[in-house]
């Protein structure tokens, strides 16, 4: 256990909620809902990338939620020349965020982790994800009771990298930046953003795509044991 660090922070998807697994069987089922006709494995290869980089414009304030939600959809589809209705689009933006909870994989070695940190450490979740589905992706996964408080960016009026968010996470947990420690997936949002602060990090990389120095890296959650 390390003694110094009192408040374990984490990112929830890509981390520990399988965001893509979870993505893909949302769309699986949205598509069959709504009879459209389309190579789904095609479509998710098109849509992963053009997703996140909506994301990136998203915490840069380049665009809006509607934005966001619409223009990643319109974007795959162009890309395949798959011809839709505009308002058809719109349908499906809105089931994929209700239907996207109904499917809950987490990452493996989620709840290992976290009944070994429980004990130890108090536990919360800083997200940029939506609101409405972020909480139903911690209480339909089962997690939801590990966490002491859930700080997303639409409570704290910023999103990660921004450092109020994390200021706001500290003050919602009545924590010390000192004894504080954030783990994500996002190098920019989450563990430059945390370190902006003052947290101390752990960078979840399970492509293990290049070596950083100076940052504890993992590439299996349950590797974190290590260092807590």
């Amino acid at each position: 256990m390390n003694r110094r660090i009192k408040h374990v922070f984490f990112d929830l998807d890509h981390t520990l909620w399988d965001f893509d697994k979870n993505s893909s069987l949302a769309f699986e089922h949205i598509f069959r809902l709504n009879r459209i006709d389309i190579n789904h494995s095609e479509f998710i290869e098109i849509y992963e990338p053009i997703n996140l980089n909506y994301w990136k414009m998203y915490r840069e304030e380049r665009i809006d939620k509607p934005g966001l939600r619409y223009g990643r959809l319109k974007d795959s589809f162009d890309s395949l020349r798959f011809s839709i209705e505009d308002e058809l689009i719109h349908r499906l933006s809105i089931d994929y965020i209700e239907h996207l909870t109904s499917f809950n994989h987490l990452f493996e070695g989620t709840l290992d982790l976290l009944d070994y940190l429980q004990p130890k450490y108090h536990l919360h979740i800083i997200t940029n994800g939506f609101e409405e589905a972020q909480f139903r992706k911690l209480k339909n996964s089962s997690i939801d009771h590990y966490f002491k408080t859930v700080t997303n960016s639409e409570m704290a009026g910023v999103k990660k990298p921004n450092p109020l968010i994390f200021k706001h996470a500290l003050g919602l947990a009545k924590a010390n930046v000192e004894e504080s420690l954030m783990i994500g997936d996002n190098l920019e949002a989450d563990i430059r953003g945390a370190m902006e602060v003052g947290y101390d990090v752990i960078y979840f990389n399970p492509s293990s795509n290049g070596e950083l120095m100076n940052i504890k890296t993992v590439s299996k959650l349950l590797e974190i044991k290590q260092y807590l």
